[in-house]
């Protein structure tokens, strides 16, 4: 028995549930379709958790930092049980509120279950329990997110391992966490765990820790998290793990010689996968590319026509802010009259070590690349007077502008508040108005931001 409904959405992370609110609200019977969690990977074992963890990691180096504000607070002991219970509640609260919301939601109905397209907007759904549901509808959205990839290491099946989901279920702390991968996901987690207590090693196939962050960028967040204690090996050849009675090592060579290193845990954490393989895409006539991204064009649309794809299947942005914005785009095209597009959306995204990288625009190699006559300027926080008096002095502000049209290009904000003050530039950028809009602007002090025109005030040219 087929059931008919005018759209179906298929995952309930970041795009899908407003996008099903919106069709409900504008009269189309609609189907959100989950198979596992509510909130997707943001509120499950992504931004909500890790943030929550960082927030209690953050508070508990400052205590341990209390002597240089003039307090004691004794012998710091983590309480890993607590850490994790305080993590689950700021979870479940996001959960609950979420499930409430769609509960709410006229003309939506949620179903349970795995979707999997047997012929063009028709999907098979399978519950929980193996029963079978035919769902056709002439608009379907895909919403279905991603997982961590497994890297193909040489021992890798015989050892075992944590990725960024199953790390949320320690409630112990690892005597020694080993750290496969560089980038955003691995510095987070490795700061995390080594303010919590453990011992942490950082291992890096590629010469260049975040490979997209210009050089000073990446040797300021290496010093940062070296002078906490995290042991950092880059550009490591011939990876290898296996076990060793309760100990997990990893063997590597590469300029420094061969390295045998041994901990008690090891959380691989070297990108992302789509979850497409087992969507039915060639059933639904959809095209991907070779990693299992789904191709869509500049308003989210497939190659089949009436499927529409948004968030990190499509490929085009893998953070929960793009994923949103797809649902934007979505909506405002299909009710609005408002042709948004995905080409519109500036680049932009944060590190949340701490302090954090706010980045937005272009990287430098990007800004040289475009052939244009560039101006930049950079700031320490050493100089800006919040910073030291809050004792946060790590860091430094950068920017790019076009030196002819005065258009910002990029900026990176590594320090304090470093991921709130970066849309201080990205919101002139979207206003599309020149850097002096902001370099004249008159800002409260004493803040970090306050520096910002004076920065822009200090660009000269860049060779």
């Amino acid at each position: 028995m087929i059931e008919r409904y005018d759209a179906i959405v298929v995952g309930a992370g970041q795009a899908g549930p407003a996008l099903a609110a919106r069709l409900g609200a504008e009269g189309l019977t609609t189907a959100l379709v989950e198979r596992q969690l509510l909130g997707g990977t943001c509120v499950n074992n992504g931004c909500i958790p890790t943030k929550t963890l960082v927030g209690s990691a953050r508070a508990i180096h400052l205590a341990r930092r209390g002597g240089e504000y003039g307090f004691s607070a004794g012998e710091v002991k983590v309480d890993m049980k607590s850490v994790k219970a305080r993590k689950d509640g700021v979870v479940r609260q996001s959960s609950e509120g979420l499930a409430a919301w769609i509960a709410g939601m006229k003309n939506v109905a949620l179903v349970w279950g795995h979707a999997c397209f047997s012929a063009p907007r028709t999907l098979e759904v399978e519950g929980k329990s193996g029963q079978r549901r035919t769902l056709q509808a002439d608009r379907i959205f895909l919403n279905v997110g991603g997982r961590a990839s497994i890297p193909e290491i040489p021992g890798i099946d015989d050892v075992p391992f944590l990725t960024n989901s199953s790390i949320m279920e320690l409630d112990a702390l690892p005597e020694h966490l080993i750290v496969v991968g560089g980038s955003y996901i691995g510095l987070e987690f490795a700061q995390m765990y080594r303010r919590f207590g453990a011992k942490v090693t950082v291992i890096e196939k590629f010469p260049k820790l975040l490979p997209r962050e210009d050089e000073d960028v990446v040797a300021e967040i290496r010093a940062i998290l070296e002078r906490e204690g995290v042991a950092i090996h880059a550009g490591v050849e011939g990876m290898a793990v296996s076990r060793r009675e309760d100990r997990v090592v990893v063997k590597f060579g590469g300029a420094a010689g061969n390295n045998e290193i041994q901990g008690s845990h090891l959380l691989l954490a070297v990108g992302r996968v789509p979850n497409t393989e087992d969507l039915g895409l060639k059933e639904g006539g959809i095209q991907a590319d070779a990693r299992g991204f789904i191709t869509v064009d500049d308003q989210c649309r497939t190659s089949a026509e009436g499927v529409w794809a948004l968030g990190d299947a499509n490929g085009r942005g893998a953070f929960t802010h793009t994923s949103w914005n797809d649902y934007e785009i979505v909506a405002a095209n299909l009710f609005d009259q408002d042709a948004r597009k995905i080409s519109d959306r500036i680049p932009c995204y944060a590190l949340f070590i701490d302090p954090p990288l706010g980045r937005v625009g272009m990287n430098a190699a990007e800004a040289k690349a475009s052939g244009r006559k560039l101006l930049g300027a950079k700031m320490l926080m050493t100089r800006v007077g919040r910073a030291r008096e809050m004792g946060e002095t790590q860091g430094f502000m950068k920017v790019i502008v076009d030196a002819d049209s005065k258009e910002l290009l990029g900026a990176a904000i590594l320090g304090l508040n470093g991921d709130e003050i970066v849309h201080s530039l990205l919101d002139v950028m979207y206003a599309k108005k020149p850097y002096t809009t902001i370099s004249r602007a008159v800002h409260i002090h004493p803040t970090v931001t306050e520096l910002v025109p004076t920065l822009l005030q200090s660009l000269r040219p860049l060779g």
